[in-house]
């Protein structure tokens, strides 16, 4: 917990990778897909698949899925300058979600962008693309109402009309560069280009394996 750091991005990233991970047969698929930032470009994907060594418990899920996806981000041609990642960063039980847990390890900027939220409240935001509330955290609280706790994220619409998704920072940037990001990396779905990539690309694996 004391290796976090929450602060503005200091740089534009020029290379952007998403993770993801599917299981089958008791094995994790970690999948990672790298774009271009800001011009979102494909670049590559890569994936691998290692034997499930720790067990589901609700709440430690990284350390489940990480191995896979740390093996699949060392089979890319270039390292990213930020990770995203399908899941929470500090808006987790113990301030640290998947997002924080892969930033920590690869000290590297990392975001958490979840579809669904894990705890905390907030206020429903506005109809349009960007609008936003704040993601009020209180502990392990699954529900708390607005102003309770502290802000550890924020609930975004990335298109207008569809359900919100719950950014987080996860490591070396702050929850505004955070909002930025997602958004810039979104183009005509609900989650970030990159995420959406990583996930089919995760798919794909499980099946032909």
């Amino acid at each position: 917990m004391r290796k976090v750091r929450l602060k503005p991005l200091r740089a534009e990233p020029r290379l952007v990778a998403a993770v993801d991970a599917s299981y089958a047969g008791g094995r994790a698929f970690g999948t990672a897909c790298l774009y271009s930032f800001p011009g979102l470009e494909f670049i590559e994907d890569a994936a691998a698949s290692v034997q499930c060594s720790f067990p589901y418990v609700p709440g430690y899920l990284s350390f489940r899925e990480s191995p896979a996806i740390l093996a699949a981000l060392s089979r890319l041609s270039r390292r990213p300058d930020l990770l995203l990642v399908d899941g929470h960063g500090i808006a987790h039980p113990r301030r640290f979600g998947i997002a924080t847990h892969l930033g920590v390890l690869l000290g590297m900027p990392a975001v958490g962008c979840a579809k669904s939220k894990l705890v905390g409240g907030s206020e429903e935001p506005g109809k349009r693309k960007g609008s936003r509330r704040p993601l009020w955290v209180d502990g392990a609280r699954r529900k708390v109402a607005p102003g309770e706790g502290e802000v550890r994220g924020a609930v975004l619409r990335t298109r207008d009309g569809v359900r919100p998704v719950f950014v987080s920072p996860g490591h070396l940037v702050d929850i505004d560069s955070a909002v930025d990001i997602v958004l810039r990396t979104t183009t005509r779905y609900r989650l970030p280009e990159p995420i959406r990539c990583a996930h089919n690309v995760s798919q794909r694996v499980k099946k032909r394996m």
